[in-house]
C-alpha cells in the first residue's frame, strides 16, 4: 500500500501522522513497512525528514488533480519535488487532451517527465473514470506505458468516479501486452479490505502471482489506510502504541 494524504488543509501534525501510521508495529514486536507515502509537493521535506531509513519511499504528485497545467510549470513542479527529495511521481496526464483525440500532447508530458530523472519511479495517473470508454483507457495507459512509466495508475481520487474493476482489468492487459513489466496502482474509492482484495486477485489472474509485489502493485487510498488499521487492531496484531503520535510528533 502506499499511504496517502492528499487534502488541502493538510498540516505538519497531518503528515506526521501519516508517517507514523506507516510503521505498523505487530504485537509480536515486528515492524510492517508500507511501499511509499504520497503526500503533496510542499510536504515532502518533512516526510523525508520523519521517514529517512529509506524503508518507506516518499511520492509527491504533479500536474495534479486537474491534469490541465503548462508543461514548463510541470517540470518546474517536478524538478522541485525530486531536488526536495520525492522519490516517485505521481503524474496526472493531461487526460482532457486523450478525451479530445489529442493523445501526442499527453505522451510528450509523459515522455518529458520520464527524462527528466530516470531512476526515479513515476506512476502515471490516466484518470480513468473521466476517460469513462473502454478504448480511451486503453490509449492512456499504452501511451503512458511507451513513454516510460513505471507504474500506470487509475485515478487521482478527486473525481466522482475513481478506480474501477473494468477499467483496471483494461489496465492490467496494457501492462501484460507491454512486456509485463511495469506496475499497476489502483486508486480511489476503495474502502474496505474485501474491495483491496479483489483488485489484488485481479491482478494475480491477469500478472501472475510474480506481480504481487510492491515493485508492481500498489494500493492507495486514505480511507483503505484507517480500514487496515482498524482491522489490524481489531484483530489484536497492532500494538497498543500504534497510531498515537506524541505532542513533539515523534514516534
Amino acid at each position: 500500500m502506499d499511504f496517502t494524504s492528499l487534502n488541502q488543509d493538510d498540516d505538519e501534525s497531518a503528515i506526521t501522522q501519516l508517517c507514523h501510521d506507516s510503521r505498523i508495529e505487530l504485537d509480536s514486536g515486528d515492524l510492517l513497512n508500507v511501499a511509499a507515502l504520497c503526500v503533496y509537493p510542499r510536504w515532502v521535506s518533512l516526510a523525508k525528514q520523519l521517514r529517512p531509513d529509506n524503508q518507506t519511499r516518499i511520492a509527491t504528485v504533479a500536474n495534479f488533480p486537474a491534469g490541465d497545467a503548462k508543461p514548463a510549470t510541470v517540470m518546474h513542479e517536478v524538478s522541485a519535488a525530486l531536488e526536495a527529495g520525492a522519490d516517485e511521481i505521481d503524474l496526472v496526464i493531461p487526460y482532457r487532451a486523450v478525451m479530445a483525440g489529442q493523445w501526442w500532447l499527453a505522451a510528450a508530458l509523459v515522455k518529458s517527465v520520464r527524462r527528466l530523472n530516470e531512476a526515479c519511479v513515476l506512476k502515471v495517473i490516466i484518470e480513468s473514470g473521466e476517460l469513462q470508454d473502454v478504448s480511451l483507457v486503453r490509449t492512456a495507459s499504452q501511451l503512458a506505458l511507451d513513454e516510460g512509466a513505471d507504474f500506470i495508475k487509475t485515478s487521482t481520487g478527486k473525481v466522482a468516479v475513481n478506480a474501477t474493476l473494468e477499467a483496471a482489468k483494461v489496465m492490467l492487459e496494457c501492462i501484460r501486452d507491454h512486456g509485463n513489466v511495469a506496475g499497476f496502482k489502483a486508486a480511489g474509492g476503495i474502502r474496505t479490505m474485501a474491495e483491496a482484495s479483489d483488485y489484488y486477485e485481479l491482478v494475480k489472474q491477469t500478472l501472475g502471482a510474480d506481480a504481487l509485489t510492491a515493485k508492481r502493485f500498489r494500493l492507495g487510498a486514505s480511507s483503505l489506510r484507517q480500514s487496515l488499521l482498524q482491522q489490524m487492531h481489531t484483530d489484536g496484531v497492532l500494538n497498543d502504541t500504534q497510531g498515537a503520535v506524541t505532542q513533539t510528533g515523534e514516534y
